[in-house]
């Protein structure tokens, strides 16, 4: 059995006075992806900043690896190899495609199999083709893939992904659910947040459903995907 390489337990957070997650417990198996579904305002995206140390829990605790992140800064559960995909991108405009990556490179904790600039080009041939470029000339699909490629260069040991195809043409969509898939296959451990719930069910391993900063389902994705009245009770019908 896959260890358990992120555990949230009873994870409680709030924005101001305003309780958004009540109680989120949830893990992801080493080498798996996880994919966190549930309708726009629903705590995904909470969740997500909580792991990363954007939002200090109240209470609750969330692990990596069995050691405590949650009273962490973001720069140190970083270091310590969890890296973000943020939604809407947010990579650095005015600097330059190999600028974007140089400035996220950290080494990966006792892995051979690490990220480098060729390694990110390798996957990502258009950034290469464009590394001398300022990012905020590039498409959507392509400062997606720097995004992407950013967070790679992090080192992960878990990638937590946050609608990673918002906003994007079907056709590039395409090309980052396959990029995902590639990630999954290398053994990667992969935190999914996405609207597109048919690439979503296809990928992952495992589903967590949240409704109103609750989890509602936590099963196997084809579980979840068999389910049409799940889907259609806190998802909406696909």
């Amino acid at each position: 059995m896959a260890n358990e390489i992120l555990q949230l337990s009873d994870v409680h957070a709030y924005y101001g006075d305003s309780h958004v997650l009540h109680g989120i417990s949830f893990s992801l198996k080493e080498g798996s992806l996880l994919g966190l579904l549930g309708r726009n305002g629903a705590g995904k995206t909470t969740s997500m900043s909580t792991i990363m140390g954007f939002l200090s829990p109240k209470r609750g605790s969330i692990a990596l690896n069995g050691e405590k992140i949650s009273n962490c800064s973001p720069e140190a559960i970083a270091r310590k190899g969890v890296c973000l995909v943020p939604q809407g991108r947010r990579i650095f405009r005015s600097l330059t495609v190999k600028e974007n990556l140089q400035v996220a490179a950290q080494r990966g904790e006792g892995k051979s199999n690490t990220w480098s600039l060729s390694r990110v080009f390798d996957i990502f041939p258009r950034l290469k083709e464009r590394q001398g470029q300022f990012a905020g000339s590039l498409s959507g699909g392509e400062q997606q893939m720097l995004a992407i490629g950013r967070a790679l260069m992090g080192n992960p040991r878990v990638l937590l992904m946050d609608e990673p195809s918002e906003g994007l043409a079907p056709q590039i969509v395409a090309d980052v659910g396959r990029t995902i898939a590639m990630l999954k296959a290398e053994g990667l451990s992969i935190v999914l947040v996405e609207q597109n719930i048919k690439m979503t069910l296809n990928l992952a391993d495992h589903i967590v459903i949240i409704n109103t900063g609750q989890v509602v389902f936590s099963g196997p994705a084809a579980d979840a995907a068999a389910d049409q009245r799940l889907i259609s009770q806190h998802l909406g019908v696909f």
